[in-house]
């Protein structure tokens, strides 16, 4: 019985206490929108800086992501080290790891259809394109080994290609004329998204021994590969650049010191598959375990780069990386002004309890205990702060859409929703303890002296 009125005598304090802070808050309502204002402004910047931050960092992992999982790129920088495009069966034979590659060759010819003429851009590829770079199709097939053997004129169209031809209609089984030669359209890429995949969706793809009479060429200057796995891939990457260093002669502990050169000179271009030579490639599967290295290697003469072999996994992570600190950084600058409006509520909290000593008194007089002054004080802080968060919050999502309207890449992140608000409300009640304290602390005499 006694507990039943005490707890009675609690939820009665507490009840009256509440309606004691709303009231000292609607009691100035100027004073209190304003304070509110301050609090709004600290957690819609956190909210909407680090909602661009967020969108920054999830546009650039989509765009590396889009070309595959697993992807490693072999590129030569300099054409005295471009690849015989039989090159990438060879370095699928050799490396543990490896299970696709493709030679690549990008260039750009006249293309006419119908009444259309202009310029695309053209990628010549294998058919191990769609394994490597995670590519489906939506329409028709991808060619096959003996298409890119026969040099067949066939091609693949990107999304907004085969949308655009024939209106939305399948243009499969039509066929486009490609640098003056009639090639039959088998098959249409699923979308990848503007600007992602570098740009496939608006590139045609074709066999790359078309490709190579296009761009009259014998070599390729990149080759597409894809690793078994995430793991494999950094093996991989180790692999490739010790195979390279040898044939490029920058390996000082390697026995010779071949190069890989333009087609053309027989003694040093690599040889066909029955006579390609490899410097100790024939103990490739039976290598000692490898010391680390750097997985992304950049081989170089004379200060020069000559080729890059790069993981794509590895950029998606250092790029991640790159863009959480830059996330980070926006919301602890944003966050500087969530202090501001903290010291906003200490300093108004602090008039209020100059001005309102009288009905302290009056409180302290009537029974009131000192926890209760200092419970209202600090309910009073606690609201403003949760109001502050709520318009905050509400603006901050609204000031991401405007930059989303003007093309900016943008996410509502919770997390940062979650920071700001648990920031605003931990410092209202920071700075509210204070001014509470001294609340609390005034002496019912002394307090009913000041009127």
């Amino acid at each position: 019985m006694q507990n039943n009125k005490k707890r009675g005598s609690f939820l009665v304090r507490w009840w009256f206490t509440t309606k004691m802070a709303l009231h000292g808050i609607l009691a100035n309502p100027l004073r209190s929108a304003l304070t509110i204002l301050g609090v709004a402004i600290g957690v819609a910047s956190v909210v909407s800086l680090m909602g661009i931050g967020e969108g920054a960092r999830r546009a650039v992992v989509e765009q590396f992501e889009s070309f595959g999982s697993n992807v490693i790129t072999i590129t030569a920088h300099d054409s005295s080290v471009e690849f015989d495009p039989e090159y990438s069966e060879e370095l699928v034979e050799i490396v543990q790891g490896l299970e696709a590659a493709t030679p690549v060759v990008n260039t750009k010819t006249s293309l006419k259809w119908r009444r259309i003429r202009g310029k695309v851009d053209i990628v010549g590829v294998d058919n191990e394109f769609p394994i490597i770079r995670d590519h489906k199709l939506c329409l028709g097939h991808f060619f096959t080994k003996a298409h890119v053997e026969q040099r067949i004129p066939v091609a693949v169209l990107g999304y907004n290609i085969g949308v655009n031809l024939l209106g939305g209609r399948s243009p499969v089984g039509k066929s486009i004329t490609l640098n003056g030669n009639t090639y039959r359209i088998i098959g249409v890429l699923n979308p990848k998204g503007e600007g992602k995949a570098d740009d496939i969706d608006n590139k045609i793809v074709i066999p790359y021994t078309s490709a190579l009479k296009i761009a009259e060429k014998r070599t390729v200057d990149a080759i597409w590969g894809k690793a078994s796995s995430e793991k494999e891939a950094d093996l991989v990457i180790v692999q490739l650049g010790r195979i390279f260093r040898r044939k490029l002669g920058l390996d000082q502990k390697a026995p010779t010191h071949s190069t890989i050169s333009e087609a053309g000179g027989e003694e040093d271009r690599p040889r066909g598959n029955d006579e390609m030579e490899f410097d100790d490639m024939s103990t490739m599967n039976n290598m000692e375990p490898m010391e680390p290295e750097v997985p992304n290697p950049l081989l170089q003469s004379a200060g020069d780069e000559l080729i890059s072999i790069t993981s794509l996994n590895q950029l998606v992570q250092e790029a991640d990386k790159a863009n959480r600190v830059m996330t980070l950084l926006l919301g602890g600058i944003a966050a500087v002004s969530l202090l501001v409006g903290g010291l906003g509520i200490m300093n108004i909290m602090l008039v209020s309890v100059t001005e309102r000593r009288t009905e302290i008194g009056v409180r302290r007089a009537l029974g009131a205990k000192q926890t209760d002054l200092l419970l209202q004080f600090l309910l009073e802080a606690l609201y403003v702060s949760l109001i502050g968060s709520v318009a905050g919050i509400a603006a901050g999502i609204w000031g991401l859409n405007i930059f989303e309207g003007q093309g900016f890449e943008t996410a509502v992140s919770f997390k940062a929703i979650k920071i700001a608000t648990v920031v605003a409300l931990s410092s209202g009640l920071l700075f509210g303890v204070y001014p509470a304290i001294s609340a609390s602390s005034v002496p019912p005499v002394e307090a009913l002296r000041s009127q």
